[in-house]
């Protein structure tokens, strides 16, 4: 409950959550795998969610926010680093820790779960 209510009204990259706009938004439950330290050059975007950490600053994106915008590598890492408040860049430096993982989505209105933007799969 509280990375939901921080995602819809304290993320800084977008305006937080309208009451008006509460009726039309979709519930979505993304269950991740365990963390893992992740090298730069085995990111796979649509199979890999991310979490930056630099001091007391994280950042994570889910694998389908890379596909859903079209990220390509890179960008993934610097959406994540700014949404842990750090400089797009911030991937690059020594003391930024990358680490990975898939998960498994639950969508409202869906009977099927979906891992890591595949195929869903029959249960």
């Amino acid at each position: 409950m509280r990375c939901a209510a921080s995602a819809a009204l304290r993320d800084p990259r977008f305006s937080a959550v309208r009451a008006e706009e509460v009726a039309d938004l979709q519930i979505e439950i993304s269950l991740l795998s365990p963390l893992e330290p992740l090298a730069l050059e085995s990111v796979e975007i649509g199979k890999h969610g991310l979490l930056i950490v630099q001091g007391g600053k994280r950042g994570l994106l889910l694998p389908q926010v890379a596909v859903e915008h079209k990220l390509g590598r890179e960008e993934f890492l610097e959406e994540t680093c700014r949404k842990a408040g750090l400089s797009a860049k911030a991937w690059q430096e020594p003391e930024t820790q990358l680490l990975g993982f898939t998960c498994e989505v639950f969508s409202e209105g869906s009977e099927h779960a979906v891992s890591s933007g595949q195929v869903p799969a029959n249960r």
